[in-house]
């Protein structure tokens, strides 16, 4: 998800919670009630919105207006509100507002920068290039440093928006704000509506059963992969990105039980660590496996791919060296990607996202001379003279002058997770969204998919957009109301008889709702909500047999039951 939200974390991707910014609160006096005060009175009371609009847009007394918009153009130091009311519920609106560092919105960690001339300065990162970096404060003025006068840069996990709203509004204009904020929610889109988008998904009922495969005492720490070990029979891989432990789970009638096939560094926090892993198709014979690691390097987030080996009895890494094989710089600490699949062709695909700023003001997303925000396709079983893979001869950038030929597409903003159909081949692609929409693509050589020109069905800037260029629709995109960050999944391919055969299978993070989705000539055919996960859904998986598994971000794995039930 960068990647993904979480309230656990200061990115989310797969994916966006709000930080809403206040500019002259001050310190709460003995006698001013408790944040638990505003919070209960808050949850009691509904407030007036028209009353909260005019305290919103008042600059004087709380300031949001001054970092957030509210009609989906962003630019300022926090993030867009247009479609807040969607993407949150009361209490979690309540809580951002009273405790802005507990969960900040993707891209908008406070970035710390010393100049050599003793000079300090704060603000969101909101364009970087090879001389500059565009820091914007509160005050929404954006201040260019150059790259060669910075002694010292950090990106924090605190909030730019200050602690202590409380101290600025009484309990009841605190309702009424959060009110206003409730009742910020995005029309239906015209774009979509012709598009075929429906503006309510129908809900199965009954609804897909889901079982918890997994017992208490085997909970996983934030898990962001569950992927079956070719090889070994009824054993799954399991990464943990914080820990950097990648667990051998073996789960069959006699039982479970998990051992530690590698553990690459100590824990770090937020987004960073280990994110992506694939084995290679012959790893029974070769023993080869892939990870992507998202690391910190003072202000910068470079993630870079790794090849593994594993021991003759496949059951733990061999103690070898991880083998760089590509490293990519991160702008931000968002958006990293990391997705990670072998094709039926048998090269490796590597899904990277733009690396932010938000919005993509660098323009990565329309760049062919980056491999941010692309799908990557690369031969691993065959080294070239100056790297240790080649470029397939068919890749469609090969002979482009200016062009990077390891990208197989692009336009994705953030490609967290990505599978191929067993029957068909297409390469289904969960991207996750900005402001506004999340989609589901199939990814076709050579093809444009709009990041940053387009976002779902909807133009988002003409910065970067050029006169003639084809931007390929999605199969399917939706809005706010039902989630902020797109989980892809797989094609159900186990059992012809079941009315789910052929379809995609996906999911949101934070709403935790799963979705089915069929396409003719990637046109969408029927989309319904057949389950909700217990769970925040941070990636699929998918045992030999076929069954697919989601992951849920808090610890468990559960079984999705596709034979009973209709899709109707």
């Amino acid at each position: 998800m960068t990647l993904f939200p979480s309230r656990s974390l200061a990115l989310s991707a797969l994916i966006s919670v709000a930080c809403i910014c206040t500019s002259s609160a001050s310190a709460a006096p003995a006698t001013q009630p408790s944040r638990e005060a505003y919070t209960k009175f808050a949850m009691i009371h509904q407030g007036d919105a028209a009353a909260g609009k005019a305290l919103f847009l008042q600059g004087q007394k709380i300031g949001c207006a001054l970092c957030h918009t509210t009609d989906g153009k962003g630019g300022r130091a926090g993030p867009d509100l247009f479609a807040i009311g969607d993407k949150y519920g009361r209490d979690d609106l309540i809580e951002q507002v009273l405790f802005p560092s507990k969960t900040i919105a993707v891209g908008y960690s406070t970035t710390v920068i010393r100049t050599k001339s003793g000079d300090s300065f704060q603000g969101i990162i909101k364009e970087s290039n090879a001389q500059t970096i565009g820091l914007m404060g509160s005050d929404g003025k954006l201040l260019h440093i150059a790259l060669a006068d910075i002694e010292r840069q950090k990106t924090t996990d605190i909030s730019l928006m200050p602690e202590g709203l409380e101290g600025a509004v009484t309990q009841q204009q605190f309702a009424d704000l959060i009110a206003y904020l409730a009742s910020l929610k995005a029309p239906q889109s015209t774009a979509a509506a012709e598009h075929g988008m429906p503006a309510e998904i129908p809900v199965l009922n009954p609804s897909v059963t889901l079982h918890q495969i997994n017992s208490p005492e085997n909970a996983f720490k934030h898990p962001v992969c569950f992927v079956p070990v070719p090889g070994l029979s009824d054993t799954f891989a399991v990464v943990e990105h914080e820990t950097g432990t990648i667990w051998f789970y073996q789960k069959n009638s006699s039982g479970e039980s998990r051992s530690v096939f590698l553990k690459t560094s100590k824990a770090v926090t937020g987004t960073r660590g280990l994110v992506g892993l694939v084995f290679h198709p012959k790893f029974a014979d070769n023993r080869k496996y892939y990870v992507v690691r998202q690391t910190t390097d003072g202000g910068h987030f470079p993630s870079t791919l790794y090849q593994g080996t594993a021991a003759a009895d496949l059951k733990t890494d061999s103690g070898e060296p991880l083998k760089q094989l590509m490293i990519f710089p991160g702008v931000t600490n968002a958006n990293h990607g990391g997705g990670l699949a072998f094709g039926p062709d048998g090269y490796l695909y590597v899904g990277m996202g733009d690396s932010g700023p938000p919005g993509d003001s660098e323009g990565h997303g329309q760049d062919l001379g980056t491999l941010l925000s692309k799908m990557l396709r690369i031969d691993v079983d065959h080294a070239d003279a100056d790297k240790p893979y080649s470029i397939p001869a068919d890749n469609p950038f090969v002979n482009k002058p200016g062009a990077r030929p390891e990208i197989w597409a692009y336009g994705l903003r953030e490609p967290w997770r990505f599978s191929f159909d067993d029957l068909t081949g297409d390469l289904w692609v969960g991207d996750v969204g900005q402001d506004l929409y999340e989609e589901i693509d199939i990814v076709r050589k050579g093809e444009n998919y709009g990041w940053n020109v387009m976002e779902g069905f909807e133009r988002y800037s003409n910065r970067y957009r050029r006169e003639g260029e084809t931007y390929v629709p999605p199969i399917f995109a939706y809005a706010r109301k039902y989630g902020v960050a797109n989980i892809g999944g797989f094609v159900y391919r186990a059992n012809p008889k079941s009315s789910f055969y052929g379809a995609f299978i996906f999911g949101d993070y934070q709403k935790k709702v799963i979705f089915a989705l069929t396409q003719k000539d990637r046109v969408l055919d029927k989309i319904r909500l057949i389950a909700t996960s217990p769970q925040p859904i941070v990636s699929f998986g998918r045992d030999a047999a076929g069954a697919i598994y989601v992951v849920g971000y808090d610890g468990n794995i559960y079984k999705l039951d596709l034979d009973a039930g209709k899709m109707e």
